[in-house]
């Protein structure tokens, strides 16, 4: 056993995973899991800096962090950045903050890097499974970015677009500070087609419709599966490996598209950071869904942050 520290940085999230992993037997024991919604990529599309306040949050979270792993010992960590500080023109900022705090350089890896931690996360405990066909087609929806990748037992393509519920949100429903809400016809229909055109862009990578299995990652897809399971709370061994149906993602989506604010943070498995982005984020699983054809999707709490933990311990 290796006790391995990862951290995953994305656009509105940064989560770590403590565990003891054991490359020969394929065993990763979660020793502390945790996330913090932080928005690092707050005005990120529209300014193309790292906000002051986005990077004070992000770095208040990365000194909880550190005292987490160095009270468990972790022999090794390993801290990964995405899509927003791969846009930022003041990333260093955000590099010597985190080098400060936890003694590692963050690497601010390549889409086509982020989605190959992604799937090899989200299958490694999948394969073997004779109710899951090959290939699976795992789909990461993060804040300001989409992972597509398809593969068997290994990557076979991947892709990244900049399409996320983050930046679907700030690009289309943001006006003079404000949220739309409920968004209008209008305003869902602008999104709907900076989806298709970034499936399209998947698509020249990928081949979407050969898919066998759709596995879905990542806080939007997870808080539309505990929705469909009629949670009243926040439960991740329900959530993981459940299955929702595409007419229950577009019963979903819909609800989530016509509610208000206050409506969406009274639904109980709903995180406070999430409430303003779910209803762009369960759109891009929908049109993915459609896209592909995929009558279900089955959902993994497993993703790029157990990915990046087995690069740690292989």
């Amino acid at each position: 056993m290796k006790r391995v520290a990862a951290i995953d940085c994305g656009t509105n999230s940064i989560r770590l995973l403590v565990a003891d992993a054991d490359p020969a037997t394929g065993e990763l024991k979660d020793l502390d899991r945790r996330m913090q919604i932080v928005r690092l990529g707050q005005g990120v599309d529209r300014t193309g800096r790292l906000a002051p306040e986005a990077l004070d949050r992000t770095f208040a979270a990365c000194r909880e962090y550190a005292a987490v792993i160095k009270g468990l010992g972790a022999e090794q960590i390993r801290f990964v950045a995405t899509s927003a500080s791969r846009d930022a023109e003041n990333r260093e900022d955000f590099v010597r903050g985190v080098v400060d705090i936890l003694g590692v350089e963050p690497e601010v890896i390549t889409g086509d890097q982020e989605a190959e931690f992604s799937f090899n996360g989200a299958t490694k405990e999948l394969t073997g499974r004779a109710d899951l066909s090959k290939p699976f087609l795992v789909v990461d929806i993060g804040g300001g970015s989409t992972e597509f990748v398809l593969g068997d037992d290994h990557v076979r393509a991947a892709r990244s677009v900049d399409v996320g519920c983050v930046r679907m949100t700030e690009r289309h429903l943001l006006h003079g500070g404000e949220i739309s809400d409920p968004p209008t016809a209008g305003q869902i229909s602008a999104i709907k087609a900076d989806i298709a055109a970034a499936l399209d862009r998947a698509e020249e990578t990928v081949p979407l419709s050969e898919a066998a299995t759709l596995v879905g990652l990542a806080g939007s897809v997870t808080t539309v599966a505990a929705i469909a399971l009629g949670l009243d709370h926040y439960d991740s061994e329900a959530i993981h490996h459940s299955r929702v149906s595409l007419a229950k993602v577009r019963e979903i989506t819909g609800d989530l598209l016509s509610s208000t604010h206050a409506e969406r943070a009274a639904i109980p498995v709903m995180h406070p950071g999430r409430v303003d982005v779910i209803g762009a984020g369960a759109l891009v699983l929908l049109s993915i869904m459609e896209r592909t054809g995929a009558g279900e999707v089955v959902v993994s709490e497993h993703d790029i942050l157990d990915g990046i933990a087995w690069s740690i311990a292989d």
